[in-house]
């Protein structure tokens, strides 16, 4: 029965499991694994874990709820887009937005760590409804998607306070939207 079940998609199933460890590793840790190696925020350039946590801190999240709705989304859409774009489009695309929400949390919000998968999952929510773009034309669901997903952070960001990190899901969104425009365009 086992040997029936595929490994399907490589960089979308390590990245959960590794994500399930850091979480672990944070509960098991009473959070110190997660402040040092998953937690981005504003600390000394000097320091060569800054660099990497630039990276790193897609992977782990607050609690099994985060991680769980992250993961949802992630499992849902990432096999798709693996398969569409391939594994190392997709890992490319997951560190470079992983990388530009981390350095942007820390310029502009330099008192707030930020953790978790969300700017990823926002960047694969706007990525997979553009998947299908033709002749340059721009799908009506990647606007619709784009508007309502978009236009939701940037209200919850200016009305509500929150844990939640709405510039990292626009930032994400935007990620998404470049890459499935850029990509659509030369992968034909």
């Amino acid at each position: 029965m086992f040997k029936r079940i595929s490994f399907n998609s490589p960089v979308v199933l390590s990245f959960a499991i590794i994500s399930l460890i850091a979480l672990i590793m944070g509960y098991l840790s009473d959070g110190i694994s997660t402040y040092y190696l998953f937690a981005t925020y504003h600390s000394s350039l000097l320091e060569p874990m800054t660099f990497l946590r630039l990276f790193t801190h897609c992977l782990d999240h607050a609690d099994f709820s985060h991680y769980y709705g992250n993961m949802l989304l992630f499992l849902l859409l990432g096999p798709m887009l693996e398969e569409k774009y391939g594994s190392k489009s997709l890992i490319s695309m997951i560190l470079f937005t992983s990388f530009v929400s981390g350095i942007i949390n820390n310029l502009f919000f330099p008192d707030i760590a930020l953790l978790g998968a969300s700017g990823i999952c926002f960047m694969f929510i706007i990525l997979s409804s553009i998947t299908s773009v033709e002749d340059g034309s721009i799908p009506l669901t990647f606007i619709i998607i784009t508007v309502m997903y978009l236009g939701n952070e940037v209200y919850s960001g200016l009305f509500m306070y929150d844990n939640i990190s709405q510039l990292t899901h626009i930032i994400g969104g935007i990620c998404g939207a470049i890459f499935g425009l850029y990509l659509n365009k030369y992968t034909k």
